[in-house]
């Protein structure tokens, strides 16, 4: 097996341990999501967020798809997707993603997108779309949905959550005390509402947590609490990871048995599935959470 480091040496002075290697994205199943995700002109979150494990996820055919474009209108300090004013979206956007989902045949597609602070519905009509024409050309799919903040539109929320989607997600990303380093542009508790309303929907809920921020161990365990409370269903837990010297440091690198001990944990607190390791992403394995 040939390994690469997750992010280049460049990108922070730390040096990374071992358990933080992952293979370099070859290989036949590869090349075809490659070819798709290129004819089509789509975006993937797996490529615009240097995901670490886009090669293992592309070698066994699937992807996360990233709508309404590849510039956010948001400045999290953890995330690589670009941040500035987005172009104008794309209205045939829906069908030419529910097409690439047929052609490559996935079972369960995951499906995200950037920030769009700026329209009035926060980009809810392209979601609601693109999860009805994959549903009409792909029925026996299942979908995610990993939406964003809809800073409290709950009308733009339920919108989003009606295609017929199985798993609706939202990510918290940290503890509460780290959010205005983080996550300036967001709220904890608007963000546990946000889950709290999706499961009153009906709909099975998800969220993620990056670890090795510099959160303490309470904190994280507050964090859970406060999910269980809030009706979340299925949590990720995973290892931040900085990367490029513009973004937050990343403050400690969390060992895979403090991760497994954060697993059992969570499911010790009522959260119906945790998915927990160094290189656990939000969309990590996410074929195993729509029957939890």
């Amino acid at each position: 097996m040939i390994e690469l480091p997750v992010i280049s040496e460049e990108a922070t002075k730390r040096k990374k341990p071992d358990w933080l290697r992952v293979k370099l994205p070859i290989g036949k199943e590869y090349a075809k999501v490659r070819k798709l995700v290129d004819e089509h002109k789509l975006h993937t979150i797996c490529e615009s967020g240097n995901c670490p494990n886009m090669g293992e996820c592309w070698g066994a055919g699937t992807a996360t798809f990233m709508i309404l474009g590849n510039v956010c209108t948001r400045s999290c300090s953890f995330c690589a997707v670009a941040t500035g004013r987005p172009p104008e979206y794309d209205t045939d956007e829906p069908r030419r993603v529910a097409e690439a989902i047929q052609l490559m045949g996935v079972k369960h597609a995951v499906i995200t997108s950037v920030n769009r602070d700026e329209l009035k519905d926060k980009g809810a009509e392209i979601w609601y779309q693109t999860v009805m024409e994959t549903k009409k050309l792909s029925p026996q799919t299942t979908i995610e949905t990993l939406i964003p903040d809809v800073k409290s539109n709950w009308d733009a929320l339920y919108k989003m959550i009606s295609g017929g989607q199985e798993v609706v997600s939202h990510n918290m990303e940290t503890v509460e005390s780290l959010y205005r380093r983080v996550r300036p542009q967001a709220k904890y508790n608007r963000s546990l509402e946000q889950i709290k309303l999706t499961k009153e929907f009906g709909k099975r809920t998800k969220t993620g947590i990056m670890l090795g921020l510099g959160e303490k161990r309470d904190e994280v365990l507050k964090a859970m609490d406060d999910l269980v409370i809030h009706g979340c269903d299925i949590l990720t837990l995973g290892q931040y990871l900085q990367p490029t010297k513009m973004h937050i440091e990343v403050a400690e690198f969390i060992h895979p048995d403090v991760f497994a001990e954060y697993r059992e944990e969570g499911l010790k607190r009522g959260i119906k599935y945790v998915e927990s390791g160094p290189l656990v992403r939000s969309s990590y394995h996410a074929e195993r959470h729509v029957n939890v």
